[in-house]
């Protein structure tokens, strides 16, 4: 990963209690993870073949989780593109604003949890492919127009 894709997104290895009763994962905004925490979601029960996500945001910071199962998150900030497999719940993707995501290959019971630093705001979507590309200053890719962004990798 180069120093553009390491500030656009990154793996963060969240600290991990382990004892014979088990594991302990705590999640501190501005302290494991580069914002702070004022919105918390989780994508579940997603039937076999779905994308989620398909979009990205002007100003929002997000971690992604798998707290169950796995799933693969396709990323691309307009130059570059990475796919990136999430299956422990103590390893989180951030990903910083003006970045197309994509989500999928969810595992039978995969729960995707995700921190976000911001309340919901419909304004700070990009949701058209194009909208992004226009946004982050460069030209959509052949044929991501009609599918809503790129193909998965």
């Amino acid at each position: 990963m180069d120093h553009r894709e390491a500030q656009r997104w990154r793996l963060i290895d969240l600290p991990k209690v382990s004892d014979v009763r088990g594991n302990l994962t705590a999640i501190e905004g501005g302290s494991h993870i580069p914002f702070q925490i004022e919105r918390v979601y989780y994508i579940y029960d997603v039937p076999s073949g779905s994308t989620r996500a398909g979009h990205a945001h002007r100003e929002l910071h997000q971690l992604f989780l798998a707290l169950s199962g796995s799933f693969v998150v396709h990323l691309d900030d307009g130059q570059t593109r990475q796919s990136i497999a999430l299956n422990r719940p103590h390893i989180g993707l951030y990903v910083a604003p003006r970045v197309w995501r994509t989500i999928d290959d969810f595992s039978g019971g995969g729960v995707c949890m995700v921190l976000a630093s911001a309340h919901y705001d419909e304004a700070d979507y990009l949701r058209t492919y194009e909208q992004f590309s226009a946004y982050v200053g460069g030209a959509a890719r052949a044929g991501d127009e009609a599918t809503g962004g790129p193909a998965a990798e």
